[in-house]
């Protein structure tokens, strides 16, 4: 930019001087999109000293040993091993054919798809029976029953298995009692490989549908109630309300609820570890306490990391197939 300096007064003839201003930002050091590089520079080196500690705990302790599983899986790692990792004989897809011609591991992958398929309805249904309940038909002591209804969530599966033995107990359980005061005769619950597996179903849709209550309890109280009281205006009644107005403004909820229960009733491994040991007749066995017996009691290690693999792949699929079952219709 071009200025002109007047003549000072009393010199007429005096030649007016010209000069260049400097330019908005400009100055004597850096320009402005240097400073601007620099200061972004600085922020994301504050972002990574202030997530230098996430970043060592996760690598130290989830990422470098999910890497190491995965190697271990094409090895014949074991006990004898452990002192020297590379003398391990690499064995290729080895574990992974192996698997499938192990008839246990058959059975243990045919119970943990029995445990979701029968589990996870039941444990979202009754989640949303309950959270229906408490947003619409318990007033008083509504807190109370939420309470009531979390508390096995939060509940070490020791103190759950230590009930849930008493009430099932062929000879002096609840159960039992209770046939025994009508004259019916109680069976074994956990003895019989009929009655195992769907009472081991029963015991953590109880102890996991509060999870589901609390989140349907949200996604219930974050519908407007404008939209409920123009359905009502218009003639629509209770089940009309629920299934086409509430169903259709939870499927984001329902998603949600769906996917985080089958990756939890996938991995299902404390209630027959504590109850039943897998038992009886491995009618109660699954691919997570297959796995551990693997590794942690015969110390075939590289054999339960395929089986680790196996159920991870099982899982993924399962996760795309609901989001893309529900995920549409979300939008």
């Amino acid at each position: 930019m071009v200025t002109a300096t007047p003549s000072r007064p009393g010199s007429p003839g005096r030649t007016p001087r010209v000069r260049l201003a400097a330019r908005p930002g400009a100055g004597p050091g850096k320009s402005g999109g240097s400073r601007r590089r620099d200061r972004l520079s600085v922020q994301n080196l504050s972002g990574l000293l202030f997530s230098a500690p996430f970043l060592a705990l996760f690598l130290t302790f989830m990422a470098i040993p999910i890497l190491a599983t995965l190697l271990m899986s094409f090895t014949d790692f074991g006990l004898g091993n452990v002192t020297d990792p590379l003398s391990a004989e690499f064995l290729g897809f080895e574990n992974y054919t192996k698997l499938f011609e192990d008839e246990k591991f058959l059975t243990s992958l045919f119970n943990t798809g029995y445990f979701v398929i029968i589990g996870v309805p039941l444990t979202v249904g009754a989640g949303l029976f309950a959270a229906v309940l408490l947003n619409s038909g318990v007033g008083r002591m509504r807190t109370f029953f939420r309470v009531g209804f979390y508390a096995p969530v939060v509940t070490s599966i020791v103190a759950v298995a230590v009930v849930w033995r008493f009430v099932l107990d062929p000879a002096d359980g609840l159960i039992s009692q209770l046939g025994a005061e009508v004259g019916l005769s109680t069976p074994d619950f956990l003895g019989s490989e009929a009655l195992a597996m769907p009472s081991l179903i029963v015991m953590a849709a109880w102890r996991n549908l509060g999870t589901a209550m609390v989140l349907f309890l949200a996604g219930l109280q974050s519908i407007p109630t404008e939209v409920r009281e123009a359905a009502r205006l218009d003639g629509a009644g209770m089940w009309q309300e629920f299934s086409r107005i509430t169903l259709p403004l939870l499927r984001p909820t329902m998603l949600y609820v769906v996917v985080m229960t089958s990756i939890g009733f996938l991995n299902v491994f404390e209630e027959p570890f504590v109850m039943t040991e897998g038992g009886p007749d491995n009618s109660t066995l699954t691919v997570s306490l297959g796995m551990y017996q693997q590794g942690f009691r015969f110390f075939h290690m590289g054999y339960a990391s395929a089986m680790a693999y196996v159920l991870f792949t099982v899982i993924l699929a399962v996760t795309l197939l609901q989001l893309r079952l529900l995920k549409d219709k979300t939008k």
